[in-house]
């Protein structure tokens, strides 16, 4: 450490400007005390009271007392404010380092009218926050007036979810990988996820562990574009569909889950042996034609059910799907419907026959009440009903012959069932 001599100490200079002010202010000078400008006002300060003229012994005092009260504060504010900025009593300081204590005050009043800013803004955003919980809250309040059928699909809708290359279902997660539309091969790959829409349709198909299909969705089912998609004189977008394990049997046909004329591609992801008659005939062919006739569907979901965790071959199909705002659900058994139709009708027949109307004025009413439910079902009027249609106002398929709306639909297999 350097050992400074008394007349070189801060504190000595001081105690001579107020003893003896002559030399306090050549040793403030000679040892460059303070600032440079910091030195001009004190000795102007110091000479300019030093030769104020006096009246009075008193007041002379009193001037005393008050120089004295002045140079001290003076003092004291300029000693704070070196030992703030610099510490260094014993090193020459420039004119540019020069801080003025009044730039001081003006950074502190800026810094605290940005405070009351920030603050006000935060008030501001809380205020908004606080808006839009409200507005919130009234559209939820909104959504009370919605079915539970459309809450159900739209909660089904809300947990797909893709992130990095992983297609996440209830709970689950797929790894998306690419497979051609037209690949034959009839292998799949465990606990995957494929699109199988054709062109720009995008249709999820799901597999299990043990590379069972038991999911396909889609947001929206978009028809088949004969005019402007590359398909053959048979409406197919390929001349054959995927060889999976089990289409070998001659009872089973290469069933699409999503069909070529709903837009749906012909690899193993949307294959599924089934039964042929259920396929070309049945319930899944109907289900094909409603939605065809309908324009498209929404919220579609297929849920393919296996007796065992070793065959391709499934033993149950349901299917799921809104229709012109209504929630359609389909759900049959992988098995030849006209055997089980033969059955149901055997019973059928002999019910019909015991049950004969009674006299001709109940049989004139139901008559009447039948049109009158025929005037709510045939929509467009023609006085025939469709499957859509009969679907579209809550009847549930298949119809039989003893049914009211038997006589008005289409029984092209002359079996007696519609939409079987």
């Amino acid at each position: 450490m350097n050992t400074q001599k008394l007349s070189q100490t801060t504190w000595f200079t001081i105690l001579m400007l107020f003893i003896f002010f002559p030399v306090g202010i050549y040793l403030m000078w000679k040892n460059k005390k303070f600032k440079h400008n910091s030195r001009i006002i004190i000795t102007a300060l110091i000479l300019g009271i030093a030769f104020i003229p006096s009246n009075d012994s008193d007041s002379d005092s009193q001037t005393t007392i008050s120089k004295e009260q002045v140079v001290g504060t003076q003092l004291e504010s300029i000693t704070d404010t070196e030992d703030d900025i610099t510490k260094q009593d014993n090193k020459e300081v420039s004119q540019n380092d020069v801080a003025v204590s009044q730039d001081k005050s003006d950074t502190q009043e800026k810094s605290y009218n940005k405070t009351e800013d920030a603050t006000g803004t935060d008030s501001e955003k809380k205020s908004d926050n606080k808006a839009e919980e409200a507005a919130t809250t009234d559209s939820e309040k909104t959504l009370d007036n919605k079915t539970e059928d459309v809450a159900a699909t739209d909660s089904e809708k809300s947990d797909n979810k893709i992130d990095n290359g992983t297609f996440k279902y209830k709970g689950k997660s797929y790894k998306i990988i690419e497979v051609d539309g037209g690949d034959l091969s009839g292998s799949r790959e465990a606990n995957v996820a494929v699109d199988i829409g054709f062109g720009d349709r995008t249709y999820w198909a799901l597999t299990n562990e043990y590379g069972q299909l038991v999911y396909v969705m889609a947001d929206k089912i978009t028809l088949q574009d004969d005019k402007n998609e590359p398909v053959t004189s048979k409406g197919r977008y390929y001349s054959d569909e995927a060889k999976v394990p089990g289409v070998e049997r001659s009872d089973l046909d290469e069933g699409h889950i999503i069909a070529d004329s709903l837009g749906g591609v012909s690899n193993a992801y949307n294959i599924t042996p089934q039964e042929s008659t259920l396929n070309r005939h049945g319930d899944q062919a109907y289900m094909e034609k409603v939605i065809r006739d309908a324009g498209g569907c929404e919220n579609f979901v297929a849920t393919i059910t296996y007796p065992n965790t070793t065959t391709q071959i499934p033993s149950k199909y349901k299917y799921t799907y809104t229709l012109k705002g209504n929630k359609i659900v389909d759900e049959f058994d992988n098995v030849n419907p006209d055997k089980v139709n033969s059955t149901i009708n055997s019973k059928n027949n002999v019910s019909s026959k015991n049950n004969t109307s009674s006299n001709t004025s109940s049989s004139d009413k139901a008559s009447t009440n039948k049109k009158e439910d025929l005037s709510k079902v045939d929509t467009n009027g023609n006085g025939k009903v469709t499957i859509a249609e009969a679907k579209a106002a809550g009847y549930s398929m298949p119809i039989y012959s003893d049914h009211w709306l038997y006589k008005y639909m289409d029984d092209r297999d002359g079996d007696g069932v519609v939409g079987e």
